[in-house]
This record gives C-alpha cells, structure tokens and sequence, in this order.
C-alpha cells in the first residue's frame, strides 16, 4: 500500500469546495454539530459526515461526543504541513524578487 504524506492528506481535503466550506464554518465556529453544519452547507447530512470524516482523517478538525450529538472544531495544528510546504516557495520567491530587483538596479542606474 502506498503511504500518504501529511501534505497530501491537507491538500486532498481542502481540494473539494464543499469540503473546504464545511472546514471554513468549523474554523469560525468554536464549537459545531453535524446538525448546524448541515443546515448552512446546502448538502445532506450523509455528505455533511463524509466531509468530516475526510478533514478527520486530514487531521484538521477535531470532534468531541457529548450525549447523542459530536461536536467538532478546527485543528489549526493540521494545516502545519501546508505552511510548511507554502514556506519553502515564500523562500524561493523572496529570492527570485531579490534576483530581480539586483538586475534592475543594474539596467537603471
């Protein structure tokens, strides 16, 4: 079987719009139920679930049972391998603009 990296994962939940909107309402809320999802996505519960299970499995929500209801929040933590992965061309555009701004300096003295 193949093995799936962190960033992977991230970016396989967060591809999917619907999903995203669903992680979006999460990351606003502090705490939320599958019902309350599932009134303000515009999709059934069933799909509510499998979106939340896939941005669990991500590792970027949370859920906490209390009685008959889960409730879930974000795990900002599980975005770590996006930001790092985002650094590394921070890292290459910082110095492409460097590169750029040393050669028009060098065409306009």
């Amino acid at each position: 079987m193949i093995q799936t990296s962190p960033i992977d994962s991230v970016m396989r939940a967060l591809a999917d719009p619907t999903r995203r909107a669903v992680f979006e309402r999460i990351a606003r809320a502090d705490e939320i139920n599958v019902a309350e999802l599932t009134r303000v996505s515009g999709v059934t519960q069933g799909a509510v679930s499998q979106h939340l299970k896939s941005l669990k499995l991500a590792g970027l929500v949370a859920e906490r049972p209390q009685g008959r209801n889960v409730f879930y929040r974000a795990r900002p933590e599980g975005l770590a391998p996006l930001f790092d992965w985002l650094s590394h061309y921070d890292l290459f555009w910082r110095d492409r603009f460097a590169d750029l701004r040393s050669l028009l300096k060098e065409i306009d003295p």
